[in-house]
């Protein structure tokens, strides 16, 4: 099924474009990992010690889910709060420098993250987004919502 909105177009991040960085942002910047993060190894390491077998990065799945559990049709995202959005309305009046870049990219990565969201349901998998904080400070609860899900006991 083709997604109905038109795809949020982001600029490049170059100076062509009018974007400039310095070479301390830069750094910081190329330390972002896409995947093993902190909080997918916590998660992943507290499914795995309740007996839960997964796949991670599964490229046959829209989206490659940071983990996933084909028996079940499931798949799991660990979404961190920048990239992804979170409390979006409130935060992107924050944003001070390059919002012509960020504002257009974050936007275009939740349209994505819904679109990957609704190519899953299509090929009937159960989707779970976490929030990184939420991995950090409710680790047991996000554990335990999986482990409903999958009808498991503590």
């Amino acid at each position: 099924m083709a997604y109905k909105e038109e795809e949020i177009k982001v600029p490049r991040f170059n100076e062509e474009s009018g974007f400039y960085t310095t070479k301390k942002r830069s750094k910081i910047m190329s330390k972002i990992r896409g995947k093993n993060t902190k909080p997918e190894l916590l998660f992943r390491k507290a499914l795995w010690k309740r007996g839960v077998r997964y796949r991670i990065n599964s490229k046959i799945l829209p989206g490659k889910p940071d983990i996933s559990i084909q028996k079940y049709k499931l798949a799991i995202f660990i979404d961190g709060e920048f990239w992804h959005g979170y409390n979006w309305n409130e935060r992107k009046e924050t944003i001070q420098s390059n919002r012509g870049f960020w504002i257009p990219k974050i936007e275009r990565n939740m349209q994505r993250d819904e679109e990957v969201n609704q190519q899953l349901a299509d090929l009937d998998y159960t989707v779970f987004r976490f929030w990184e904080q939420d991995i950090k400070t409710e680790l047991d609860k996000c554990i335990n919502d999986i482990l409903i899900f999958l009808d498991w006991k503590i």
